[in-house]
């Protein structure tokens, strides 16, 4: 999904958050098949408290949700990256329960054990993150209470 002008991604993720909210964490469209968390952060530099949809990837028995900064396939960073990398925890929501994570930025070692973790042999996930001409930033959300 190539880089949507500012208006219609904040847009799109109201949709996505209104739809989230009302039917138990599910959505339609092109993140019907995704796990969507939801996650609420601070702009770093507006002070601003935001919410932005992600998908999410879940291990250790659900204790840990790992998201992936891509903005589609853009070369452009998402702005939550730099807000979720300055917090030490946050919230989350994620399908009707909401509950508190800490907040931790991987290094390039870790990313790489991750991604394989997660994407194993696929070659999609590569190819898509190969189009953005960047490494894709990716945090790992683990579950407080």
């Amino acid at each position: 999904m190539p880089l949507m002008p500012r208006d219609e991604a904040i847009d799109f993720n109201r949709r996505v958050i209104e739809e989230f909210r009302a039917n138990a964490g599910r959505v339609g469209g092109i993140l019907a098949d995704s796990l969507v968390i939801l996650v609420h952060h601070v702009g770093i530099r507006t002070g601003i408290g935001r919410v932005t949809p992600l998908i999410c990837f879940p291990f250790d028995d659900q204790r840990r949700y790992a998201v992936v900064g891509s903005n589609g396939d853009s070369p452009v960073r998402p702005a939550w990256c730099a807000n979720l990398a300055a917090m030490a925890s946050t919230t989350v929501e994620l399908g009707e329960e909401t509950f508190s994570v800490t907040v931790e930025p991987l290094d390039d070692g870790t990313r790489s054990r991750l991604w394989s973790e997660l994407f194993g042999e696929a070659t999609g996930p590569d190819e898509f993150a190969a189009r953005t001409g960047r490494q894709l930033p990716m945090f790992l959300l683990t579950r407080t209470t």
